[in-house]
């Protein structure tokens, strides 16, 4: 490492130039990397509800479905516009009246079923488009666009695809904003706590790059998903803000003992790599810990956050000692006071009530758990949209107008009796909360033979060895209700045909809520160990990591507890991801206030002047990582549209707060409590002159 950090050092403008250079290559690989906006496809492809996804794709050329309302229309003009939108190159088939009867036919002598399910009295009449490709394809994107073009102000185009479009177009408009703002705030957070004006420009150029080397990297990905590019710049600033500080104060520190500048910033680099290296492996460790996800969606973020804090740590070694080179002299010019104080205060009152803050702990913990444990989530992607967004006005006249909430495809073998059909579709149709079963038996009836239909017609309800059929819901996906309707159904289903499949939104979103809390487990347990092993390896000790942990986990209670007294229901995601991106993050807090007081320690049989010195050195690098993770994620909970995305970034921000809390106030009394225990499970913490007395 020594040559390497004087080369680093002795070249700083050709690390500069190379810096840029690749800024080339990684701009093209964020603009290639797509986007993913559909949380449901990342569900495991062994679930049933995949399959029958696939075999609806593959087999009868369906990706997805869409529910068309047009209003105060006449019936020939709205034949026109479905004429207009079945031409349409990402529409399969667009289904309505005139695909049954001629339009000459009264409604009123039309079968109750079909008039109850395609019109909404003489208001409103309702279309159903099934389209070729998922919800998320850029085909599917576009055409959603160019059926709202084609309908105006009169037609209200509801489903996942319309949800996702909408989601899509918030996302890109607000994305750019979430790192300007996290910039600016970060930028603000530095100026007040940092004695130099010129650093936190220089800090915020090099952590730049980071981010855009790790985007550009997404490429080997393939695609990443929105919540992932939402997250991982405003995380990775956050979060590995704390390497440029740690070289910076150790470059400082070097120059009091060398005048040559290459030769200080070349020890800074050697010494600050291994404090890095220990920092970021439990940050690494925490990310790391969501690709145990069955949730693929665990993956995607996982590797794209690891990466990236393992890219901002060679950027802080390479192309920041770089930067602080060239920039030496502004750099150390212009300063100024800081706000940060100087924790003598906070420090005597820590140590002076240090069992009130022990006790405290336990006080805070036991609301904090009961809060975290019954805190409410919610599954449907739609509720993190606003109610002005096209999909949502959509979404709310199919509950309104015609009582329909979700619709599912059965997928059922061709071999099954048409009399056996005819009997599942009438049981199914009994089951509370189903509005209609569209089947081709319903229709024809068990007693006509099948061989009459034009194989064109039959083709759409019949392929691959299955016969498909729809079933409308009055009930909304996610819902206890549904859940309980879906088990009915799939019981139904199985009677008849054990092979069954049950597909669309509400039965993947059921197959969510059960991977989504065997992943909050594996996540939690994944997480724990890893950090719990890392400490134990950092301190040599046995009752440290339980001490550490308990701390955050603590602060980790508190965050995502607060809901459950506040009457406020978050995203799913965020009980599953929170929890592991609050550990890794602000456990190096714990880290950094336990070394230094074990440091002390050395030079003093006093614990209590020990853990007082080792506040007083250590809450301020604290509370300017706290607050650093804390502006680069407040500003994205404030602003986003995406209550998904801003309830995360909320609850990050306001995690990185609560820990900070934690660490400088009540881990102190932990340590102090604990002490006699740490120093006999623990190897390292004798002082010097206990050593020098056991051994004379």
């Amino acid at each position: 490492m020594e040559r390497i950090s004087k080369w680093i050092a002795k070249h700083s403008k050709i690390i500069l130039l190379l810096a840029i250079i690749l800024v080339i290559p990684a701009a093209f690989g964020y603009l290639k990397t797509d986007v993913n906006y559909d949380i449901l496809s990342y569900l495991p492809e062994e679930t049933s509800t995949m399959q029958a996804e696939k075999i609806l794709k593959d087999d009868f050329g369906c990706g997805s479905v869409a529910m068309l309302i047009v209003e105060d229309m006449p019936d020939k003009d709205v034949a026109k516009i479905k004429d207009k939108v079945a031409k349409l190159d990402g529409v399969k088939k667009a289904l309505w009246v005139d695909d049954f009867v001629d339009l000459s036919v009264p409604k009123e002598i039309l079968p109750k079923d079909m008039t109850d399910l395609l019109y909404n009295g003489d208001k409103s009449t309702m279309i159903i488009v099934m389209l070729k490709e998922g919800t998320a394809t850029l085909t599917t994107q576009n055409t959603v666009q160019q059926i709202r073009d084609i309908v105006g102000v009169q037609g209200f185009l509801s489903g996942m695809s319309g949800i996702i479009k909408d989601t899509k177009d918030c996302a890109d408009g607000e994305m750019p904003l979430y790192v300007i703002i996290a910039g600016i705030l970060t930028l603000i957070v530095l100026l007040l706590t940092m004695e130099s004006t010129v650093v936190p420009f220089v800090f915020l150029l090099s952590i730049s790059l980071a981010i855009i080397y790790n985007f550009g990297s997404n490429i080997i990905l393939g695609e990443i998903s929105y919540i992932t590019k939402a997250l991982a710049a405003v995380l990775q600033l956050g979060v590995t803000m704390d390497y440029s500080i740690f070289l910076l104060h150790r470059y400082d520190e070097e120059l009091t003992r060398t005048p040559d500048r290459i030769e200080a910033m070349s020890n800074a680099i050697q010494n600050t790599f291994v404090s890095i290296i220990g920092s970021s492996t439990t940050t690494v460790a925490g990310f790391l810990a969501l690709c145990t996800m069955d949730l693929a969606l665990g993956m995607d973020m996982g590797i794209v956050m690891a990466k990236g804090v393992i890219i901002g740590v060679l950027c802080t070694v390479t192309i920041l000692p770089s930067l602080i080179l060239i920039f030496d002299k502004p750099i150390h010019k212009y300063k100024h006071k800081t706000v940060l104080p100087a924790f003598e205060k906070t420090s005597v009152f820590v140590v002076k009530h240090y069992k009130k803050l022990a006790v405290l702990f336990i006080i805070i913990f036991i609301p904090a758990f009961i809060g975290n444990n019954n805190a409410k989530v919610y599954y449907n992607l739609d509720e993190s949209l606003p109610d002005d967004f096209a999909s949502i006005i959509a979404t709310n006249k199919m509950k309104d107008d015609y009582n329909m909430e979700s619709t599912d495809f059965i997928l059922i073998s061709d071999k099954l009796e048409p009399n056996q059909v005819t009997s599942m579709i009438k049981e199914l149709e009994k089951v509370e909360g189903v509005n209609s079963v569209i089947g081709l038996e319903k229709y024809i009836g068990p007693a006509i033979s099948q061989e009459i239909i034009p194989d064109d017609i039959l083709s759409e309800l019949k392929a691959g060895g299955y016969e498909e059929l729809m079933l409308n819901s009055k009930y909304r996906a996610a819902s206890d209700e549904c859940n309980a309707q879906l088990t009915q159904i799939e019981n139904i289903v199985h009677k008849y045909d054990p092979s069954g499949l049950v597909g669309g939104e509400a039965p993947l979103t059921k197959d969510l809520i059960r991977i989504a809390d065997s992943d909050f487990k594996k996540v939690s347990i994944a997480s724990i160990l890893a950090i719990f092993l890392i400490i134990t390896i950092v301190f040599k000790s046995v009752s440290l990591p339980v001490i550490l942990v308990a701390a955050i986990q603590c602060a980790i209670f508190a965050n995502l507890g607060i809901p459950f007294y506040t009457g406020k229901v978050e995203p799913f995601i965020a009980s599953i991801v929170l929890g592991t991106i609050q550990l890794g993050a602000t456990v190096d807090y714990a880290i950094l206030l336990t070394s230094r007081f074990k440091e002390e320690l050395q030079y003093t049989d006093n614990k209590f002047d020990a853990m007082q010195a080792a506040i007083k050195h250590s809450a301020g690098s604290i509370m300017t990582s706290a607050l650093s993770f804390f502006s680069a994620t407040i500003g994205v909970g404030v602003i986003s549209q995406l209550e998904l995305i801003g309830s995360l970034c909320s609850l990050m921000s306001r995690g990185a707060i609560i820990s900070m809390f934690m660490i400088i106030f009540i881990l102190p009394g932990l340590l102090l409590v604990f002490e006699p225990v740490i120093r006999k499970t623990s190897k390292g913490f004798e002082s010097e002159k206990k050593v020098s007395k056991a051994i004379n």
